[in-house]
């Protein structure tokens, strides 16, 4: 027997690397947004045309890849598509977000939540609470104020709803003129919606709730529509809601990376 044969090891590693290969020009593929030329996939994955083609070809026979016989364009097939729906089916804010619940509170030690828009405002349905959790009345189940808690305003600023701005504006007219202060005097709801943009993130301190801060990011889709908002709150003396702060920044790499579990691209 040759102990020194390494024949089959060598084939197992070539086929690893070929399905590699693979998997990087259908991925390529669909970062160009499903339709590409030959020359501008080979580009995007770093080979050669002619090793692109090679594996596009194969792609072609299993249906996951089609070519336009006009343009010669290559674009996702059929079989692409059916794999891209079953993940969209099991696409889940709460599993998504989940994992970054739990580094949140973790990291940061912070109360942290997810909320989702239901028929009478932002609600929460999921929450993770430190060891020594800050004493906030609200729990999985709990609607919040959509002007004036941080996920409300999450909601507000990223989602573009009608019933979003009518929360908003039944909250500020039964607001008392002390609170209402707080916002811009000739347009409050239109005036919140751009700082919180500008920001990327929603940020609250004493607003909603009396020593209390908090600061929220939205999560989107795979069509980039907002389907929920993550919040991390804490007791507004040693929590920073500053927009640039330790804490807003790891809120938005939070959201941005259980977006990206949904499907989201974005930038």
């Amino acid at each position: 027997m040759d102990f020194n044969d390494d024949t089959a090891p060598r084939a197992r590693r070539q086929r690893v690397q070929s399905a590699e290969t693979g998997m990087a020009v259908l991925k390529g593929l669909a970062r160009l947004g499903g339709r590409a030329s030959l020359t501008s996939l080979a580009a995007h994955v770093g080979e050669s045309p002619a090793k692109v083609h090679r594996y596009l070809a194969s792609l072609v026979e299993e249906g996951l890849v089609a070519q336009d016989a006009g343009s010669q364009a290559y674009y996702l097939g059929a079989e692409a598509i059916q794999i891209g729906l079953a993940a969209m089916r099991q696409a889940d804010p709460i599993r998504a977000a989940e994992p970054a619940l739990v580094r949140l509170r973790e990291s940061l030690e912070v109360t942290c939540f997810l909320a989702v828009m239901g028929n009478k405002g932002p609600t929460i349905v999921r929450m993770e609470e430190p060891g020594l959790p800050v004493t906030v009345n609200v729990r999985a189940g709990s609607v919040l104020s959509m002007l004036w808690s941080a996920s409300g305003r999450a909601f507000l600023g990223f989602l573009d709803e009608s019933r979003v701005r009518a929360f908003a504006e039944e909250d500020l007219a039964a607001a008392p003129p002390e609170q209402r202060a707080q916002l811009d005097a000739a347009d409050p709801i239109g005036q919140l919606r751009r700082e919180v943009q500008a920001a990327g993130c929603a940020t609250v301190r004493d607003t909603y709730l009396r020593g209390i801060s908090a600061v929220a990011a939205p999560l989107y889709d795979h069509a980039g529509r907002v389907c929920a908002v993550l919040t991390a709150l804490g007791a507004t003396g040693g929590f920073d809601p500053a927009a640039d702060g330790v804490i807003a920044t790891a809120v938005r790499n939070e959201a941005r990376a259980a977006s990206e579990q949904l499907g989201q691209t974005r930038a």
